[in-house]
């Protein structure tokens, strides 16, 4: 049996894991690492300088060959895919939708490391749904992919609970390495035709739209809690925030609180506590940052901007 030739494609921090995983199996196994897709690179920084994806940096020391294509759908890029002679395709949050010759030309198809308990939260962002929606636990599904979004069939999945207080950007580091390690369980077995794919099922699958700037902001008539959980699942990105004099304000930690009384978006203050109402119950400030400042702890921009304490925030 000739070696199976791998592919990877990723793109953020969290898949550099999964391209140190599937090198590490690829070297157990006899494999190669014929390529990394990654995005191209980006501004980055005060002086939007461009910078590399942390895959392609990755990559690059591990000396495997990088592509960084704009669009895949490009019929030269067709044909460089192809003069790979990929077997494996292996992808982890790469962030572009692959065309079928990437899904159904490689020998073993293509393998995609998914941060939720599939069906449940298909889409951009499952990390975050997770926590948007409370659910008591989460896992990682390793899926073989087709042409629908996030529909294919299963090979296999871990689960853990949830405490209920996790944010996206350790929850997200946290689901990745889970993956390494099913990838590591798991790859070896599927190439060689022992583990077979299983079809998702109907039952119980959502979708998750990919987040924009519009989702960062507060709507105070909400519950507090729901408040408090867009705090925690929109971190770093896009962020919650609400308006004060104009201005954006961003809330980076916050809590619930059993304050009742306060109409929503109306501030409090309980000694060094900084309330809001909202639809149902208050939310409690912990950390926020003013466009153009750095961010502090509430009670510190309260004695900053005394008026702050008898602000309604908005919209």
């Amino acid at each position: 049996m000739e070696p199976v030739r791998v592919v990877f494609m990723g793109t953020p921090q969290p898949a550099v894991g999964l391209l140190d995983a599937t090198a590490r199996i690829a070297a157990a196994n006899g494999w190669s690492v014929a390529a990394a897709y990654t995005a191209p690179d980006r501004p980055a920084g005060r002086g939007r300088r461009l910078s590399p994806s942390p895959v392609r940096e990755r990559a690059e020391a591990l000396g495997i060959p990088v592509l960084t294509p704009q669009r895949l759908t490009l019929p030269e890029e067709q044909e460089r895919f192809r003069s790979l002679h990929a077997d494996l395709v292996v992808l982890a949050a790469y962030g572009l939708l692959l065309p079928p010759l990437f899904l159904f030309e490689p020998l073993h198809g293509a393998v995609n490391i998914h941060p939720s308990l599939l069906p449940r939260h298909r889409g951009a962002a499952p990390v975050a749904a997770a926590i948007l929606a409370d659910d008591a636990e989460t896992g990682v599904t390793l899926m073989t992919m087709n042409e629908g979004l996030d529909t294919g069939p299963t090979l296999a999945r871990r689960t853990f609970p949830l405490n209920g207080d996790e944010r996206t950007p350790a929850l997200t580091e946290r689901l990745f390495a889970l993956g390494c390690e099913l990838l590591a369980e798991v790859l070896p077995g599927y190439v060689a035709g022992e583990v077979v794919p299983v079809q998702q099922p109907d039952e119980g699958a959502t979708y998750t739209p990919r987040m924009s700037k519009a989702d960062a902001m507060i709507h105070w008539r909400d519950p507090a809690l729901l408040i408090e959980r867009k705090v925690r699942a929109y971190d770093p990105w896009p962020g919650t925030a609400t308006l004060w004099e104009g201005r954006r304000l961003a809330i980076t930690d916050a809590a619930v609180d059993v304050e009742a009384g306060i109409a929503p978006g109306a501030i409090g203050t309980r000694g060094e506590d900084v309330l809001v109402g909202t639809g149902e119950g208050a939310l409690r400030l912990l950390r926020v940052k003013m466009e153009g400042r750095q961010e502090m702890s509430a009670a510190e921009f309260l004695r900053g901007h005394p008026s702050f304490g008898s602000a309604r925030l908005g919209p």
